[in-house]
């Protein structure tokens, strides 16, 4: 085959995978039917936190005793989500993996959209939002919620950035093959790729910014999730007072964010028809990094119980006994088994690392991981230091409120809504990147 001939090859080639990635962008089965479902929830949600504005955190389940509830287990849930941006990118990209790149952005999409509605559902936590500009105002170092919300912050900019500088030359390909684009559309494409000419110069540019941002997103997110941990840990309160809760929150975030990643390329694969870039050898690997990620927060979940348990100190048994046998043992066993367990043992079988068993097992997973959180934030309330007394029944026991659900569900549809708009806007595939794995030229990727 002659060079022309086989340029024209590469080009060919290329065209067709541009094509691919870009025509979901202009539409695909199911969407209208899936915006309308998000607008229920998001209108569901809008009413419920009017209620909670109007009438106060009454209308809610906390109390007293349990102040935190299904707020803050879904604020931990989506900053330990959020993590698996710094694990694809960073850790992966920056160790020369190369099956990781088509699937980088999609891990991108769910750490920015995750760590924005984290930060919000501080917000949703107060029964007075405004209030959320004291921290700002009249923070002290001294306190760990202050670094935690500097730490989402600068996690939340950063991801950002790994989200839109590789989107660069993206933007200059897909401006040329969106026929349905708006004028406006195709001038925020002009503007973010920033006059990208696919020069030398630009390439070992971004390559270099890509790279220092991959090196500083490590320590922020280590640090988001270690100060999240901090924020139980710094408590003398029987369930929280534990040393190993920094790396037992990083590891359970892993776990989460993998089953997070796992689901969001089955149902990109699918909608959007692209068996040819996300293949079941995606899958297979991210299914073995679900089980290494899982055995590493099987030995942190196996010494976090295991040493009180064997101590079982005054106040420790209590919250132990109500875990295991107690009140809470059904919806405790629920998140060691599918959220741990499962993924664990099933996936070490190659049949159950293919799409469809995947996603039920990742599914399995992400309600095990939100569960997980659930019982780490409330039943260690509901053992305080001094008996529960003089006080109503109801607050003996922490049962959420149709609002509260409500507010909490509307979270999760805003994570999603974000994630559909930035799929919708920007190609879920990296272009030139899988074009350069290929090998396909950078001249024919830049005409």
């Amino acid at each position: 085959m002659s060079e022309l001939q086989s340029k024209e090859e590469a080009r060919k080639s290329f065209d067709k995978m541009a094509k691919d990635i870009v025509r979901p962008m202009q539409n695909h089965f199911g969407l209208n039917a899936w915006v309308f479902t998000l607008f229920l929830i998001l209108s569901l949600f809008g009413y419920a936190w009017f209620l909670q504005l109007r009438d106060g955190l009454g209308v809610t389940g906390l109390h007293d005793y349990t102040s935190w509830g299904m707020y803050i287990a879904n604020f931990v849930f989506f900053v330990a989500a959020a993590l698996v941006g710094m694990l694809i990118t960073a850790v992966l990209g920056l160790s020369g993996v190369k099956w990781i790149t088509p699937i980088s952005r999609i891990a991108e999409i769910i750490a920015v959209s995750f760590a924005m509605i984290a930060g919000l559902v501080i917000v949703f936590d107060m029964g007075r939002p405004d209030r959320v500009l004291n921290i700002f105002f009249h923070g002290r170092l001294q306190s760990p919620i202050v670094w935690d919300i500097t730490v989402v912050t600068i996690y939340t900019i950063i991801s950002m950035l790994l989200l839109l500088l590789p989107l660069i030359p993206d933007m200059n390909i897909i401006k040329k093959r969106l026929p349905k684009a708006s004028n406006m559309q195709l001038k925020m494409y002009n503007i973010l790729s920033l006059g990208w000419m696919g020069t030398p110069e630009q390439y070992k540019i971004i390559h270099k910014s890509i790279r220092v941002l991959s090196i500083l997103i490590i320590p922020v997110a280590l640090a988001i999730h270690t100060v999240t941990s901090w924020l139980f840990a710094s408590t003398l309160r029987h369930g929280w007072d534990s040393t190993i809760f920094g790396p037992y929150f990083v590891s359970g975030a892993f776990v989460s964010g993998v089953a997070a990643v796992i689901i969001a390329m089955y149902v990109f694969r699918t909608s959007y028809k692209l068996q040819d870039y996300l293949t079941d050898f995606h899958f297979d690997k991210i299914a073995k990094l679900l089980v290494l990620v899982s055995l590493v927060y099987f030995y942190f979940n196996i010494n976090e119980f295991l040493v009180p348990a064997y101590k079982m100190k005054s106040g420790d048994d209590h919250h132990i006994l109500a875990l295991f046998v107690g009140e809470w043992a059904v919806l405790f066993w629920f998140a060691q088994i599918f959220g741990n367990f499962v993924p664990i043992v099933l996936l070490l079988f190659k049949k159950m690392r293919k799409p469809g068993p995947m996603m039920i097992i990742a599914t399995l997973a992400i309600l095990g991981a939100w569960a997980k959180r659930f019982i780490i934030v409330v039943p260690t309330q509901l053992n305080p230091h001094l008996p529960i007394q003089n006080v109503p029944d109801s607050f003996h026991v922490y049962t959420p409120t149709g609002p509260e659900i409500a507010i909490t569900i509307g979270t999760i549809g805003m994570a999603l809504t974000i994630i559909t708009i930035l799929a919708k806007i920007f190609p879920v595939i990296p272009i030139w990147e899988v074009a350069e794995e290929k090998g396909i030229d950078r001249e024919i990727i830049n005409e």
